[in-house]
């Protein structure tokens, strides 16, 4: 082990295999038999939008099974609390600060931005290529719409989606919420594209998400004598709101509660082929979301149940989402209130399949094997809340310090609180975030500006690809 590689483990940034895990696991497959993977990832689901995790008006029945024969993680959480630096964390393991992934000016990409994804970057499709893996992207992408940005020059063998967040390209002035009554998919000029093609312009969401569940299972068929890696990125329940007819008007909870029905529905789907090809028991899937409901749009938006804050901001409820565990006969049924986030994706993944990571760059994901395979081990105790590209919070264990506030969208969002006393909350105790203890734990908030200085100290400077115009 190279030297370099030995401080970045020593400083706690990446994470080595667990040999015991390893040695588990390897009782049970061979080299010709290594373990699928499908991540699904919608979009802006709050982390209580399923029954599973208290809502009391949404059915999700096929969720609620896969977290009763899998996981529900309760203390999970996202690179970063709006779209784009979301979804490069989960796909390279890394913060997205340090891929330029990340801005204060523009937080995502635009269908005018030029940058995207950098190709010095490793996602998970590139990685698995490298162990003989199929690989697919399906959805919503947003990492970069130019042609060297696409998934097809990331690592997956073909795309089916839309390159970027579904309202964007909107040619129609007229209010949202009428454009949604009336499911006017015309007013949205977003592109649905397959491989690096336009195949349709508008992309009828009506039926998006019908049309990428049955992708998925098109090609779960398609790869089934192969080890693959699926990743089915949702555009939904992301604003504007559409539903197919069979799910209109289904849910107590209105359209959002539609939405999110057919999600579930889709979910069901794919687990039911994976037992029909009698594939479930060799593949892993992983349901989770890219940040908290963007609840500015009121009942079109989600919920965050009792955390506090929403999408955009570093409070709870804008960066820790539902994540659900399934993999039939090979990881413990159980609720698992250890931390994790979308980066520890990466590092697992390659630890299951013997990918060694690279020793050039920083990983900040964590391989949670252990907790997935029901080890009683502490993997991670630390999660960096960005925005754009300051950290504005820290959670160690069960303490978050807030150094930077700010409120999500709207006017006050402009509004910028720097601490002198960082705020700090107790999250075992009190997940809502609502009683500041900072004046009762000095050693801890000194604690906690020393962890911020450490980590400032090993971001180096990239180019930002959110601001290329």
């Amino acid at each position: 082990m190279n030297k370099n590689k030995k401080t970045l483990i020593a400083s706690g940034l990446i994470s080595i295999g667990i040999t015991a895990t390893q040695n588990i696991f390897a009782l049970e497959k061979s080299k010709n038999d290594q373990p699928n993977f499908i991540i699904i990832f919608v979009d802006d689901m709050g982390y209580g939008d399923l029954g599973i995790y208290g809502n009391p008006n949404i059915n999700t029945p096929n969720l609620d099974r896969m977290a009763n024969e899998g996981q529900k993680w309760t203390n999970f959480y996202v690179a970063a609390s709006v779209s784009t630096p979301s979804r490069a964390g989960l796909l390279t393991g890394r913060l997205p600060i340090r891929s330029g992934m990340c801005s204060s000016k523009r937080r995502v990409l635009f269908p005018d931005s030029n940058g995207g994804l950098p190709q010095s970057e490793i996602t998970i499709a590139k990685a698995l290529k490298t162990k003989g893996y199929h690989t697919s992207a399906i959805g919503k992408w947003h990492l970069g719409h130019k042609s060297s940005y696409l998934p097809i020059n990331h690592g997956f063998d073909s795309y089916f989606g839309i390159p970027y967040s579904n309202d964007m390209d909107k040619i129609d002035k007229t209010n949202y919420f009428q454009i949604a009554e009336e499911e006017h998919y015309q007013s949205y000029n977003v592109p649905l594209m397959q491989d690096m093609k336009i195949i349709e312009r508008p992309a009828d969401q009506r039926t998006i998400t019908k049309r990428y569940t049955e992708e998925t299972i098109k090609k779960i068929k398609e790869y089934k004598n192969k080890p693959f890696f699926i990743y089915l990125a949702h555009s939904l329940p992301h604003i504007p709101l559409f539903r197919s007819g069979d799910f209109k008007g289904i849910s107590k909870a209105g359209i959002y509660g539609d939405v999110v029905e057919e999600i579930d529905w889709s979910v069901g789907e794919i687990l039911k082929t994976l037992k029909d090809e009698g594939i479930e028991k060799n593949t892993m899937v992983i349901f989770t979301s890219d940040n908290g409901p963007w609840q500015t749009y009121k009942t079109h938006g989600g919920s965050s149940g009792l955390l506090r804050g929403s999408k955009g901001g570093t409070f709870e409820g804008g960066m820790r989402v539902p994540c659900i565990m399934w993999w039939p006969g090979k990881i413990k049924n159980k609720v698992v209130k250890e931390l994790g986030t979308t980066m520890d994706l990466f590092p697992t993944f390659c630890h299951l399949t013997s990918i060694g990571l690279p020793d050039d760059r920083i990983y900040d994901g964590y391989d949670i094997s252990p907790i997935i395979f029901g080890m009683d081990k502490t993997v991670r105790d630390l999660v960096f809340f960005y925005r754009g590209t300051e950290v504005y919070a820290i959670r160690k264990g069960k303490y978050k310090a807030h150094f930077i506030t700010q409120a999500e969208y709207g006017e006050e969002s402009k509004a910028k609180h720097v601490h002198d006393i960082p705020l700090l909350f107790n999250l075992d105790v009190d997940p809502s975030e609502k009683y500041d203890i900072s004046k009762e734990h000095p050693e801890v908030i000194t604690d906690m500006k020393r962890i911020l200085t450490k980590h400032n100290a090993t971001v180096v400077p990239v180019e930002n690809q959110l601001e290329k115009l």
